[in-house]
């Protein structure tokens, strides 16, 4: 019986770790919807797709896993951010502030990042295929 019992219990535990866990937090996702400003705030893993974040204030944010597909951030400040392996497939990031931003394994497919700033930015790995980068420190041929 108690053997039973034990190997349930491991089965649940097993079936929990191989659940992959959702890190945003959601204070910092409905904050960050309601008023655009939401510095150094959680938002790994968080869906925002097609949100309006224009001008939004996402200095040194947590963006890792983000899904911002076809998110608009014109004028967005994410200054500092980490967006490793975020999906900022058909963005719009016009005029946007990515300096010193980790965006290695990023994907701007498609997406518009002209007149972006990138000083300091960490493109490793990112996929522009499509994208328009023009007046951007993102460059066509290479990382």
């Amino acid at each position: 019986m108690n053997v039973k019992l034990l190997s349930t219990g491991l089965a649940f535990a097993a079936l929990a770790f191989a659940m992959p866990a959702r890190a945003e937090n959601p204070t910092h996702v409905k904050r960050l919807l309601e008023t655009r400003s939401c510095a150094g705030c959680d938002l790994a893993g968080a869906t925002l797709t097609a949100a309006h974040l224009t001008g939004a204030d996402l200095r040194n944010a947590n963006l890792q896993g983000a899904d911002l597909t076809n998110a608009n951030l014109e004028g967005a400040d994410l200054s500092g951010a980490n967006l490793q392996n975020a999906n900022l497939a058909g963005a719009f990031a016009s005029n946007v502030s990515l300096n010193l931003t980790n965006l290695k394994n990023a994907n701007l497919k498609g997406a518009n990042v002209s007149n972006a700033e990138t000083t300091g930015a960490n493109l490793t790995g990112i996929n522009i295929t499509g994208a328009l980068v023009q007046g951007s420190g993102i460059s066509v041929g290479g990382d």
